[in-house]
């Protein structure tokens, strides 16, 4: 808490910007007076899981752009106790898909919310369906070529 204002802190990657993202941080905002939104930068992200699909600066840019965040920064760790001290935050959201790994912020004073994304969009499915549909226009293409038409290939 700050000046009698909750703190909520979220965070998250934020490739592929999608519903469940907005959904998240508008929620994480209905929390508290103030909401601070950490990026992952793209070697944070490496560290976990593949490379995202956008660059670490245009995520955030997409961030700041939203009407939720008040303050939106770049996150490097994965450890949020060194953030509570330094950002006083009272509340931390994070998707269901984290549920446990953040725990030990109780322990800090701080509530611990895990968002239920729910079934739909997440940017891993985002990017399958992208892989799909381009292998099918792939395979589409592909086939309009006769069998011993000369491709060069």
């Amino acid at each position: 808490m700050i000046a009698g204002k909750t703190v909520v802190y979220t965070s998250g990657t934020f490739d592929m910007l999608h519903a469940n993202h907005i959904k998240m941080i508008e929620y994480a905002r209905s929390l508290g007076d103030i909401l601070i939104v950490g990026v992952n930068t793209d070697e944070l992200v490496e560290s976990y899981k593949s490379q995202p699909i956008i660059p670490f600066e245009e995520r955030i840019a997409l961030v700041k752009a939203l009407k939720y965040p008040d303050i939106v920064i770049p996150q490097h760790s994965l450890n949020h106790a060194d953030k509570v001290k330094k950002l006083n935050f009272d509340v931390f959201v994070v998707g269901d898909d984290w549920a446990g790994k953040y725990d030990y912020l109780r322990e800090l004073g701080v509530d611990v919310v895990y968002f239920p994304y729910g079934e739909g969009v997440s940017s891993t499915n985002l990017k399958e369906r992208v892989y799909e549909r381009y292998k099918k226009l792939q395979d589409e293409a592909n086939s309009h070529f006769p069998i011993d038409a000369d491709t060069g290939q």
